[in-house]
């Protein structure tokens, strides 16, 4: 930490000359400097390459393409014909397969076949290998069922499933066929599931019976029978056992059947834009927006944020906690593009004890950790020192994202867990599957902060006006297209959804709707959110769910949630509820909302609080002021947080106010 310039934040981790050179960043500036006579230093410097990148998407993109071996020899001019948001086109005429490119490494010898590309952890057994070729042989027969079961290219795939073998099986089997896969966690309810997976009208469900989070069994025999005669275009249910081995419910076809024929997958070759996965929005207002990727997309964009960001490549072990409903899970799957062995964790984050995740790393000898900001600020504290407690050594990366990962968390890091470990905060969305701000080994680590703007990411922060301002909080906004931008979202023919969700208010510029700012030496803060998106554990939820399960309970009138940052990096999501003339807000009903929510929506959109309110402010045209509220509780004056004139019941927003400043920004 030495060297630091008063005032500046602390600098924790400093690269060398030497630990540049050997980046896989660097082989890449050097492929490039070679190919197209640049110069980006000795070593290459960062920002050098990071304004190449978005000054020259063309011959980034080429360039990619090219040196990780997917695409090879397209001509500059065919990178990005079409250059305007929404609607780029990129590489078109190109067909590929993203599960062809994700099993490559164990097939062209790039990795050992009997080496591991997958080691599965759960709360109650012990790990569990699948070698290379038994995960290729798997997908194989995986899709052959599936084209059997009469699933054909653009066909619609479902899984709800914890984070196993058999997801990503599934999904890579899925991919393999052309057809579109699409997941939701086993913690989501019927109505959150349905919410989502009735409006892409599925072919097949692959489901489980049931999980086991935090020490404790979760039946969902009876969720997917409801969602199995609630989806009628299912023509096929594929059951995969996790609590009941024994028992298959009846048409299903078992999992050991829909995979006992191992063979070599026959890749279907499809169109760089053709779907891959469709994702859901947060759902904060209305049913969650189903988003569609492509497969050149994500297979160009995951291989640059994976190899030249996160250094990932043959011989790494990477794991990110996730569940099968955040696209951490999908990112982190995408690391066997990378030819890494993959560590997928079926289980809570913190269970048997808060130091769960560090014990899995040196359980399997991680070289890379992907957690959330939450897990690292408990973890600090808890004040655990992971690092004396379990065998780290082989760990030289620690990846953060979900929410904004505070100071402390980083010295914890450097001080409890390793001193030489690199520890990358990011920042991204659902919405393009990958980071827009993150890390590289290039630059150093300041406490608090996120390193740069990613490769070929046109980042930058902008006031009301629409201008660029540097040392000062504005929207972050996306100035050129990336090729893992949303092909379209699924039923909004016109593209009017899509539109309004990024592009307004400025055409052709997204907005993402996270506050950011650049400093004056380039790192970047992200403070949260801009919108009313809830950002809770790392995880986007949409406040609907909430409403929807809030409000059929007939002593509930109106009410609103709120997620609010904390400076001390927490997060408080607390439910504000008008109760009905007479009635009280006791501890029953407080259970029977949360019931509800959990029931409904999933234990993740249960709230801090259920604190009872005279009114709940709306706009003059009925929306609720989730927003301006919550900048309330941030500590944003009053007056600057929202236009009393707006609202339709401004005495409501009394209330709010003074609660605000009784309680005080945390």
């Amino acid at each position: 930490m030495t060297g630091n310039t008063p005032g500046e934040p602390a600098v924790l981790w400093r690269p060398t000359p030497e630990s540049m050179r050997a980046t896989r960043l660097a082989e890449f500036a050097r492929w490039v400097a070679q190919r197209r006579g640049l110069d980006f230093g000795d070593p290459p410097d960062y920002d050098a390459i990071w304004r190449w990148s978005v000054e020259h998407l063309d011959q980034f993109w080429a360039d990619v393409a090219g040196w990780t071996g997917v695409l090879p020899d397209v001509p500059d001019d065919q990178v990005i014909p079409h250059r305007e948001m929404p609607g780029a086109v990129w590489f078109p005429g190109v067909t590929l397969n993203y599960a062809e490119q994700a099993l490559r490494a164990g097939d062209d010898g790039t990795v050992p076949a009997d080496s591991p590309a997958l080691i599965a952890v759960a709360e109650d057994r012990e790990p569990v290998e699948l070698a290379w070729a038994t995960l290729r042989g798997r997908v194989g027969a995986f899709a052959a069922t599936l084209r059997r079961l009469g699933v054909q290219r653009g066909d619609r795939v479902a899984g709800y499933l914890p984070n196993v073998p058999e997801a990503v099986v599934a999904f890579l089997g899925t991919a393999a066929v052309g057809a579109v896969w699409s997941s939701c966690a086993p913690d989501f309810g019927t109505r959150a599931v349905l919410d989502r997976f009735a409006q892409i009208e599925p072919t097949v469900l692959v489901a489980v019976d049931g999980y086991r989070f935090n020490g404790k069994e979760y039946d969902r025999r009876d969720v997917v029978t409801e969602l199995r005669s609630a989806l009628p275009g299912v023509r096929t249910t594929i059951a995969v056992p996790r609590l009941f081995p024994d028992e298959v419910p009846m048409s299903a076809v078992p999992w050991a059947e829909a995979v006992a024929e191992e063979r070599e997958p026959e890749f279907e070759q499809v169109p760089f834009d053709h779907p891959l996965w469709i994702v859901y929005s947060s759902g904060t207002t209305g049913l969650p927006k189903g988003i569609v990727h492509g497969h050149g997309g994500i297979t160009l964009e995951q291989r640059k944020q994976l190899s030249l960001h996160g250094d990932v490549g043959p011989g790494d072990r990477f794991y990110w906690y996730a569940s099968t409903a955040w696209i951490m899970w999908n990112i982190a799957t995408s690391a066997l593009l990378c030819g890494a062995t993959v560590v997928v964790h079926d289980g809570a984050p913190a269970h048997p004890s808060v130091d769960a995740q560090f014990a899995i790393a040196a359980q399997t000898g991680l070289t890379y950790l992907g957690t959330s900001a939450g897990y690292l600020t408990a973890c600090e504290k808890a004040g655990i020192r992971p690092g004396e407690t379990h065998d780290l050594s082989a760990l030289r990366f620690i990846g953060s994202t979900g929410s904004p990962l505070p100071a402390a968390a980083f010295h914890w890091v450097y001080d409890a867990v390793r001193p030489d470990v690199f520890l990358g905060s990011l920042s991204g969305g659902t919405d393009v599957a990958t980071g827009f701000v993150g890390s590289t080994l290039h630059l150093p680590v300041t406490a608090g902060e996120l390193q740069r703007p990613m490769l070929g990411v046109a980042a930058a922060a902008w006031d009301e006006q629409g201008e660029p301002v540097v040392g000062e909080l504005g929207e972050l906004v996306i100035t050129e297209p990336m090729p893992s931008m949303p092909l379209y979202f699924w039923n909004d023919p016109g593209g009017a959804r899509y539109r309004e969700s990024y592009f307004e208010p400025w055409p052709g510029v997204w907005r993402h709707g996270d506050w950011m700012e650049i400093t004056e030496r380039g790192t970047c803060l992200i403070t949260g959110r801009s919108d009313s998106t809830l950002n809770r554990g790392g995880v986007r939820m949409g406040t609907a769910d909430i409403y929807a399960a809030v409000e059929a309970i007939p002593e509930v009138v109106d009410c609103v949630v709120l997620g609010v940052e904390q400076r001390d990096g927490g997060y408080w999501m607390p439910l504000f509820v008008k109760l009905a003339p007479g009635t009280e807000l006791t501890d029953e009903l407080v259970a029977r909302i949360k019931g509800e929510i959990r029931a409904h929506a999933s234990p993740r959109h249960v709230p801090d609080e259920v604190i009872a309110t005279p009114g709940v402010p709306h706009t003059r045209t009925g929306k609720r002021l989730e927003v301006p509220l919550k900048r309330l509780f941030q500590g944003v004056d009053p007056e600057k947080a929202l236009n009393v004139g707006a609202v339709d019941d401004p005495a409501a927003v009394e209330h709010y106010v003074r609660l605000a400043q009784e309680r005080g920004p945390r």
